[in-house]
């Protein structure tokens, strides 16, 4: 079996000794929508709740209650209560957080009898048990899809999960339309030899399960800690001057990014006393049309092309609001931005990227400019290459010896 596989869907877990004499403890920070309990090194003081929350192959976690009073922490593994027979998850969360959990999750019971029960600690033959059930799921799957596919079904068979006792199968499935598989149910049940269960869910949720690493770098928030989806539209993007590029605006998933609710009320307080951008603003030089928001610096930019947006002029949201007044009485103002207004627009330092500044051949253009100075010298005198003998000599005064042969001619010519 391999245990990558096993640490990606349930959770990466340490198994020491033999399975049937030691109970192997899960490791936490890497399954999907983890929870931190901040509340662990605080004492206990016996009034805890005895919820427990269990988590099981990716998203997929429920509500169950210690029955048994066990001492349960986060990362055992447990047997729980399941329809038919029993499944095996891991405790994600104990104590007091737990009835918040519940409640952040709109989850409440009407009586005691629909809390489904932690029958106690996996031992080693359910966890064996387990481990063969999580080796049939990818092969299940890929079979599952070709027989989707022979019975020409608009759907897909996006993740299969084998229940821990091998008695159930869970298909999570994706179709657009309503898909009558009551045939199709038929015919896995003969194939698997289980008990067949399909569930229908959306494109984010799918992208939740799978996982994935989005634009930003991080890991999907549907998979670490989003498990409430809310609708997104592009309204949003709109309010926030965001370019409407679908390939942009689009997640994992396909749909709208669920990031751009996170800061959408903040940039629609910040609107609240912002003229209306379908006015445009009347000039003596003619009419200038809306292009664009900077929200947070509080500025309007215009230009005089309703089409082009070149040459644009930053106003600020006071003169934008003084220049609508002055026209609603039929006044046009000279300039759009007064001699006070650009003094104060302040023109923040673009960001400079250090990286790609230096080139890559900066140290030979060093050598190549000092080939160049020695080619300016002249090759033919080599005095001339030092410097001391540049400067300017004065010629030695010739000094005449007399030639002794000389005077003895001249005796004798005499």
């Amino acid at each position: 079996m391999d245990q990558q596989y096993i640490c990606c869907t349930r959770g990466c877990y340490n198994q020491t000794g033999d399975l049937a004499e030691k109970e192997p403890v899960s490791l936490t920070g890497c399954n999907k929508l983890d929870t931190i309990d901040w509340l662990e090194n605080i004492p206990t003081t016996g009034l805890e709740s005895d919820m427990v929350e269990v988590r099981f192959k990716n998203t997929r976690k429920g509500f169950y209650k210690n029955v048994n009073s066990l001492k349960l922490r986060k990362g055992d593994i447990i047997a729980v209560e399941a329809s038919p027979g029993h499944d095996i998850g891991i405790v994600a969360l104990t104590g007091e957080l737990v009835r918040l959990q519940m409640a952040r999750c709109g989850v409440s019971f009407a009586n005691e009898e629909e809390i489904k029960k932690v029958y106690r600690k996996a031992k080693g033959v359910d966890i064996e048990k387990w481990h063969q059930a999580i080796e049939q799921e990818m092969p299940t799957m890929l079979k599952a899809r070709d027989i989707a596919g022979r019975l020409q079904l608009d759907m897909k068979i996006g993740d299969v999960e084998y229940q821990g006792d091998k008695t159930k199968a869970i298909f999570y499935y994706i179709a657009d339309d309503r898909v009558d598989f009551r045939e199709l149910i038929k015919v896995y049940a003969e194939e698997f030899k289980v008990r067949i269960e399909m569930k229908q869910i959306g494109a984010r949720q799918e992208a939740g399960r799978i996982g994935g690493i989005g634009t930003c770098g991080r890991e999907l928030c549907c998979s670490t800690w989003l498990s409430n989806f809310v609708s997104v539209t592009t309204n949003s993007a709109r309010y926030q001057e965001v370019s409407l590029n679908p390939q942009k605006l689009a997640g994992q998933c396909g749909k709208l990014k669920c990031c751009l609710n996170y800061e959408l009320k903040c940039y629609m307080d910040a609107q609240q006393d912002f003229p209306d951008i379908a006015i445009p603003l009347e000039v003596f030089d003619g009419t200038a049309y809306h292009q664009k928001t900077d929200i947070y610096r509080r500025l309007m930019w215009y230009s005089f092309s309703k089409d082009d947006a070149a040459n644009m002029i930053p106003v600020a949201i006071e003169r934008v609001k003084e220049i609508l007044e002055l026209n609603k009485t039929g006044v046009k103002v000279k300039n759009l931005v007064n001699s006070v207004d650009e003094s104060t627009i302040v023109k923040e330092p673009d960001y400079h990227s250090p990286v790609g500044s230096d080139s890559v051949t900066r140290f030979e253009d060093q050598r190549e400019k000092r080939k160049k100075k020695k080619k300016h010298r002249n090759p033919a005198n080599p005095q001339n290459n030092n410097p001391q003998n540049n400067r300017v000599q004065t010629p030695n005064p010739k000094v005449i010896k007399p030639n002794p042969n000389q005077n003895n001619r001249g005796n004798e010519k005499k």
